[in-house]
C-alpha cells in the first residue's frame, strides 16, 4: 500500500517532494515534501511558542504527559513496528526490541529530570560565606534532532525524550530513509500533548537538514555518518550553535583466554550480524586469545553460516536500507582479501543487490580497511592476540571510540578500563545501550556528547547559577569602600588555612 503525505499547503511552499521505499521490494511506501528553510522558519515560530508553555508547565506535568506518551507507544508496539519493518527492512522482532528500549528510555527520562535538572544548593565557600548558593539546569529552547535510519525510534529517541523531560520542544527530521517512522513518533505525541506541537516533523534530504542546522534552533543533536556530522558542526559554527554528535563505530570484541566462548560467540553474532551490521555498535571487530583463536572461529562459522537474510519471518536480518552502503561493503571484503585475508564464510560474492549474506573474515591486515574503517555491514574481521597489551594495542588502534565488549571471568573490568570508548559491555554485547540510567557517546571520531542518563538529561539543559546575599557583614570584599588592609588580613588567614 502506498502512502501519500503531501499537502496542497506543502506544494504551495516546496514543490520537491521525494520517495521512501521498502529496501526490500524496492516498493514506494510514501511521497513527502522536501521542507524549504522557510518552512522550517514557520515551524520554528511555532516551537519557540510551545516551548514558552512546555517549561512553564514545570517538571511534575511535563512527567505526566511523556509517561502518557510512553504508555500510548507501548500500547501500539506491533503498529509501529511495522512501519519499522517495511521502511527499514530489519525483522519485526528486531524492531519491537527497538521500540521496547525506545519507550524504556521515555520513561526513565521523565521519572528523572526533576532530580537531575531542579535547582540545588551548593556550597558558596569560606570567603562568601553569607551568601546562599545554587544551580539549577534550565532549557536551551528549541532543539534540533537530525535522527538515523538504522534504529529510527530507538536511537532519536535519546534525544527528543531528554530534551522534552528538560524542557526543551523539539524539530525532529528523521533520515530520508524513515521519514514514516518519525511521521508517526510526532502524531502519536500529538494524540497525549494536544495543547501545542512540542514534537514536529521535519521531512527532507540533506538540503534539509543544513538547513535546520542554520534556522537558529538553540542545539543540534545529531547521529549519522562522522563525514556527515562534520559538515552538520561546520553549519552550526556560523551561528555558533551547539551540537551533540553521535558519529560511527568499528567496535571490538575481546575474547580472553578465560573467556566463556560459546557466550562471546553468540554475542560477536549478534552484535555483528542483527540489523544487517547496520548498527554503529555493533561488532565489527573480534580479537581473541591464542589459546581460544581456533575454537572461536570455527563456532563463529558455524552460526554464522545458519544465518539467513530475507524479508520473511524466518530471516536472521534484512536488507541493506541504504542502496549505497552495499558499494562500501563489497570494497571492504575486497580489499582484506586482495591482501591475504581468509574467508571463513561467505566472500566477494556475498554482496547482492538488496542483501549481503554473512561474511567472517580471518587472518585480515590490520591496515585493511575491513578492520579501519566503519563497513556497517553484516561481517566481522577475526584476529588473535597473544598477551593482554596486545589486545588492548589493537583494539584501540583506531580513530572511532564508541562501544566495546570484553568476555572474560577475571580481566574484564582490567581490560575494560583500558579501552578508548565510551561503553563497554563485560560478558555481554550492547548492553549499556538498554539501560537508561547509563549514558551513551563516543571519542574521537565517534563524536562527543552523551544521550541518555543523567548526562543525556544535562545535554539538553545549560546550568544557570545563582548566589544571593542571605546577610551583610562589614568584610565585604566585592566593595571599592572596603577597608584598607582587609584583602591583605584576609591573605594571612587564607595562608594559615591552606599552607603547608
Amino acid at each position: 500500500m502506498t502512502e501519500t503525505v503531501t499537502t496542497d499547503a506543502d506544494q504551495a511552499t516546496s514543490a520537491e517532494t521525494f520517495q521512501t521505499l521498502n529496501p526490500a521490494t524496492g516498493e514506494v511506501l510514501a511521497t513527502l515534501p522536501v521542507e524549504s528553510a522557510q518552512q522550517i522558519a514557520g515551524k520554528l515560530a511555532d516551537a519557540r511558542a510551545a516551548q514558552q508553555w512546555w517549561a512553564q508547565i514545570g517538571f511534575g506535568a511535563r512527567k505526566e504527559r511523556l509517561l502518557k506518551w510512553r504508555t500510548a507507544i507501548s500500547a501500539r508496539i506491533e503498529e509501529i513496528a511495522e512501519v519499522i519493518h517495511r521502511e527499514g527492512g530489519k525483522p519485526l522482532d528486531d524492531a519491537r526490541l527497538e521500540v521496547i528500549l525506545a519507550v524504556e528510555h521515555i520513561d526513565w527520562a521523565a521519572k528523572n529530570a526533576r532530580k537531575v535538572l531542579g535547582r540545588r544548593n551548593v556550597s558558596p565557600g569560606m570567603l562568601l560565606a553569607n551568601y546562599a548558593a545554587s544551580v539549577s539546569h534550565v532549557p536551551y529552547g528549541v532543539v534540533g534532532v537530525i535522527g538515523p535510519w538504522n534504529y529510527p525510534v530507538f536511537t532519536p529517541m535519546g534525544s527528543i525524550a531528554y530534551a522534552l523531560a528538560a524542557g526543551n520542544t523539539v524539530l525532529f527530521k528523521p533520515s530520508e530513509y524513515t521519514p514514516l517512522v518519525g511521521k508517526w513518533l510526532v502524531e502519536s505525541i500529538s494524540e497525549v500533548v494536544p495543547e501545542h506541537p512540542v514534537l514536529q516533523l521535519v521531512t527532507g534530504l540533506g538540503q534539509t537538514g543544513a538547513d535546520l542546522c542554520t534556522s537558529g534552533v538553540d542545539k543540534i543533536a545529531f547521529t549519522g555518518s562522522t563525514g556527515t556530522g562534520k559538515k552538520v558542526m561546520a553549519a552550526c559554527a556560523q551561528n555558533l550553535t551547539p551540537v551533540l554528535m553521535e558519529c560511527g563505530g568499528k567496535d571490538v570484541l575481546i575474547v580472553d583466554e578465560d573467556a566463556d566462548v560459546p557466550a562471546a560467540v553468540d554475542a560477536a553474532v549478534f552484535g555483528g550480524f542483527s540489523n544487517a551490521g547496520q548498527t554503529c555498535i555493533g561488532t565489527e571487530r573480534v580479537y581473541a586469545h591464542e589459546k581460544v583463536y581456533d575454537d572461536v572461529v570455527a563456532r563463529l562459522a558455524e552460526t554464522a553460516r545458519s544465518l539467513v537474510p530475507g524479508d520473511d519471518t524466518g530471516a536472521s536480518y534484512g536488507p541493506m536500507t541504504m542502496p549505497s552502503q552495499l558499494d562500501i561493503v563489497r570494497r571492504h571484503v575486497d580489499d582484506a582479501l586482495d591482501r591475504g585475508a581468509r574467508a571463513v564464510v561467505g566472500g566477494r560474492d556475498s554482496v547482492g543487490e538488496r542483501y549481503v549474506a554473512p561474511v567472517v573474515l580471518a587472518d585480515v591486515p590490520e591496515d585493511s580497511l575491513a578492520v579501519t574503517e566503519e563497513t556497517f555491514g553484516p561481517t566481522i574481521t577475526v584476529g588473535k592476540f597473544a598477551t593482554v597489551d596486545e589486545a588492548i594495542k589493537k583494539a584501540n588502534a583506531t580513530r572511532y571510540g564508541l562501544g566495546a565488549a570484553v568476555f572474560s571471568k577475571s580481566r574484564g573490568e582490567l581490560i575494560a578500563e583500558r579501552l578508548r570508548t565510551g561503553m563497554v559491555s563485560i560478558n555481554s554485547v550492547v548492553s549499556f545501550a538498554g539501560m537508561a540510567s547509563l549514558p551513551f557517546g563516543g571519542v574521537g571520531d565517534s563524536g562527543f556528547g552523551r544521550i541518555h542518563g543523567a548526562d543525556g538529561l544535562r545535554e539538553f539543559a545549560r546550568a544557570q547559577s545563582i548566589a544571593r546575599l542571605r546577610v551583610p557583614i562589614p568584610l565585604n570584599v566585592t566593595s571599592l569602600a572596603r577597608r584598607p588592609g582587609m584583602l591583605k588580613m584576609l591573605g594571612k588567614a587564607v595562608a594559615k588555612r591552606f599552607g603547608a
